[in-house]
Parts: structure tokens; sequence; C-alpha cells
């Protein structure tokens, strides 16, 4: 009995590790490629229990999740002849594995190599055509649409289908964001001055205006005044002529006593004249009016 168990154990155990190199997972993650003697078999991207030759045929499992890979800083040089560093990351997916394994091997890291190479040379080509304003704006997912595609046609001989192909960042060198900030600044002043200039014209202008309105204006009430006086004056010489004619003698009294009052209004007024002289009648004697 003892050695009928032995040998059920054995049998047991053997049986075990045959079965256990029959049976393999593939899990919903992976695609597998089954290999004989370094040969491939078949490609197998069903999840599920699958069955194999033991100890004659093995498994080779890729991912088939999105994978993204970090590449290298790359200083490239733009249309407008401008260096940029690029900081950028590749997006995949390995859509054929027996594409894969023939192109790079097992190693999903092998791919690294093959893809920094082919990513930077497309990076080249599309920004060699850029501006950096394009690099900067909007139009920027136009360019990297483009350098997805091109790295996409190339990537299809690995079985590797690139979802995406992005920039994370994007900088200058140091010399040449110094001369960019130095030629901004220069370009600032410009401005600053250009605007100057154009606000000291416009002053001139104004103040040019005005003061040509202030000319005319004055002239314009000079010239009412003027008018205005010399009707004052008409009518006033009208108004003389008037009252002359009407009596003679009253108006030359009156008038006499004006000049009086004008003369001497407020003192201190010296006349050389003689004591028979005709203009002081008036302080020597005064006024007869004519009897009605």
């Amino acid at each position: 009995m003892n050695r009928l168990a032995v040998i059920a154990v054995a049998v047991l155990a053997v049986a075990g590790v045959v079965l256990s190199s029959t049976l393999f997972i593939v899990r919903q993650t992976e695609q597998v490629l089954l290999l004989q003697f370094g040969e491939i078999v078949r490609p197998i991207n069903q999840p599920g229990l699958h069955a194999k030759i033991p100890f004659i045929q093995n498994v080779v499992p890729f991912d088939r999740r999105l994978l993204m890979v970090d590449l290298p800083n790359e200083e490239v040089i733009l249309g407008d002849q401008r260096r940029l560093i690029a900081d950028t990351f590749t997006v995949f997916r390995i859509s054929d594995p027996l594409k894969f394994y023939q192109a790079v091997g097992p190693v999903t890291e092998n791919i690294r190599g093959r893809l920094n190479s082919i990513v930077t040379s497309s990076l080249r080509r599309v920004l060699g055509n850029n501006t950096l304003l394009d690099v900067l704006s909007a139009d920027r997912e136009r360019i990297m649409s483009a350098i997805r595609g091109q790295v996409n046609v190339e990537m299809q001989n690995f079985g590797v289908n690139i979802v995406d192909v992005r920039i994370r960042r994007a900088d200058l060198p140091e010399e040449n964001t110094q001369a960019i900030l130095a030629r901004m600044q220069s370009e600032r002043q410009r401005v600053a001055a250009q605007a100057r200039a154009e606000g000291a014209e416009v002053s001139a202008k104004i103040r040019a205006d005005a003061d040509r309105e202030r000319t005319v204006l004055l002239a314009d009430a000079r010239a009412g005044a003027d008018r205005l006086r010399g009707e004052g004056e008409a009518e006033a010489t009208k108004i003389y002529a008037q009252a002359f004619g009407q009596d003679q003698q009253f108006y030359s009294i009156w008038r006499t006593l004006q000049g009086y009052r004008d003369i001497f209004e407020h003192g201190g007024a010296r006349l050389v004249v003689t004591p028979d002289n005709e203009y002081l009648r008036y302080l020597q004697a005064p006024p007869m009016m004519p009897a009605k």
C-alpha cells in the first residue's frame, strides 16, 4: 500500500507539473505569442485559459494597454531659424505582437531607442517648417498631429500604434531667451517712443488749433468792440449835435462846466492862463441864461 501510495503521489505530481506547463492564462491586459523552440507558432489575443505543448512551447506576454515613453530633451531648429528645446513624450500601444517581437524581441523596453530616433526625426522635420509663433499658438495642435501621423506610419513596421505625441514643455536656450528679451525690450521702447512722439504731435496740433481759435475769437471780439464803440461814438456825436442845434448857448455852457469837472474834480490841477482867458469866464461870473 505504501508503495502504491508513493507511486500515486508521484503520478499526481508529474501530472500537476505537466498540467501547469500545459495550461496558461491570458489576462485582459495581455496579448501573448506562443513560441516553439524560438519559432513563432501563433499570437493569442483573446483573454482566458489556453493550452500549449508542455516543455516544448513557451509563452511571451506583451502588454496591450497604453504605454508611455518619456523622451529626452531635444534641441531643434525652427523654420524662423530659432532654436527650441522640446521636452516630449509618446503614448503608444502594441497593436501587432508578432511584428513587435520580430522587430525588437520580447522586451518592451527595447522599443524605446527606435521610438526615440523616429520621433526625434519627425520632430525636426515638422518643426523645421514652422515658426516659434506657430508652436506657441493654437496651431500647435496641427503640428503635433503631423508629427503623430509621420511617427505612426513608420512605427507600423514595428507592430506599434502611436496614440499621441506631445510636447510637454518647449523652452528657448538661455542665450536665445536673453536675446529675445532684449529685442522685446527694444521693441517696447520703440513703441513707447513712437506713442510719445504721436502724443506730442497731437498735443501740438491741439495747442495750435486752440491758439488759432483764440486769435480768431479775440479778433472777432475786438472787431465787435470797435464796431460797437464806433456806433456809440457816432450816436453820442449825433446826440451832441442835436443838443447843440436845439440850444447852442446851453450846450456851450454845459460842455464848459464838464471841462471844469474833469480838470478840477480830484484837485491839484494847475492851469497857466491869463486872467482874462475866455475858458475861465464861468469861474469869474456865473452864466446868464437868456430870458424866454
